[in-house]
């Protein structure tokens, strides 16, 4: 079958569906229509704002776009069903119900940002660099009933450099992810796809749930090398962070973004600054110093370290912690 002939619904909410949509529009691939998440209201106006794939499915001259409050909606399947779909595709969306996934003919596969089975989960590129990982990838498989285990259907290996933060691996793994999209569609259309199924055990196998607040908290009796990789696998969002004390009295909290890390001996004191007042501020960890290089005081703008050193007073009498 012409892969181009095929009647796609594609699936997806946020900035990193976007090119693999366009694509596939783009690229002369017949998307019959879309299903996102409801507009919600966002920002101190409680503005109704649209989200990534809806706004891009709206700039590609996509008729139709369907937004259910609830999968199993019998409004929102009908609607579905009469798109007549031969496949779908799930891109950073909810997990589907059956009815949803097996109404395709030939099924619906989903793109994730890791190199199954590792790193199932709503997290898989923040986890790759906070575990230290120099390699990861994207990986298409086809929808089962359990989540991020159906057989795979493609691969595409990722470095991850010293140099990476979610940011920068996520532009990346994007648009890699969006010519692995398209090549597992012609595949699929071609009878050319030999999906091989996932281990059923998950033994030996990294997880990637959801990160909150409270898991992005520094500690800063582990290691350089540790906090270094904690901190690039937060950073831009949802950023490591740290409590602070001036002279034993909390002094609120930071958002830190970028640092580096010198092995060197000290007191054994954790979370103790170290600085000149105006050109480098470091903390203490349990093998050297972190150096921060871009941070967010709570209540300030973000900014180089020293940019906030020029209006922090009395930086001696700070702790981390």
């Amino acid at each position: 079958m012409n892969p181009k002939d095929l009647r796609i619904v594609f699936m997806g909410t946020p900035e990193f569906a976007v090119p693999s949509l366009r694509a596939l529009v783009e690229g002369g691939y017949n998307v019959v229509g879309v299903v996102t998440t409801p507009d919600r209201q966002a920002g101190r106006g409680l503005k109704m704002q649209e989200c990534d794939v809806k706004v891009a499915a709206r700039e590609l001259g996509i008729e139709t776009i369907l937004q259910p409050e609830k999968l199993r909606d019998e409004e929102f399947l009908a609607a579905l069903a009469a798109l007549q779909p031969d496949l779908g595709i799930v891109i950073a969306f909810r997990m589907l119900p059956e009815v949803v996934w097996a109404m395709p003919r030939f099924g619906t596969f989903n793109l994730h940002a890791s190199l199954l089975p590792q790193y199932r989960g709503a997290a898989p590129i923040n986890r790759a660099i906070i575990n230290g990982d120099t390699e990861t990838g994207v990986t298409t498989f086809l929808l089962n009933h359990e989540i991020d285990k159906g057989a795979i259907i493609g691969q595409v290996r990722e470095p991850i450099h010293p140099s990476d933060n979610v940011g920068t691996l996520y532009e990346r793994l994007m648009n890699i992810g969006s010519s692995l999209v398209l090549d597992s569609v012609n595949r699929i259309a071609e009878g050319r796809v030999e999906a091989v199924e996932q281990p059923q055990s998950d033994d030996n196998l990294r997880p990637a749930p959801k990160i909150f607040k409270d898991d992005c908290l520094i500690d800063w009796h582990k290691g350089g090398v540790d906090i270094l990789n904690f901190v690039r696998g937060l950073s831009p969002y949802p950023a490591a962070w740290s409590r602070m004390r001036k002279g034993g009295v909390d002094a609120g909290s930071a958002k830190i973004f970028e640092v580096h890390f010198e092995p060197k001996s000290h007191d054994g004191e954790v979370g103790r600054v170290v600085s000149d007042g105006k050109r480098y501020l470091g903390v203490t960890c349990s093998d050297g110093v972190i150096y921060i290089d871009e941070v967010q005081i709570a209540g300030k703008k973000r900014m180089k370290t020293q940019d906030l050193l020029l209006g922090l007073r009395g930086v001696e009498e700070y702790s981390f912690e």
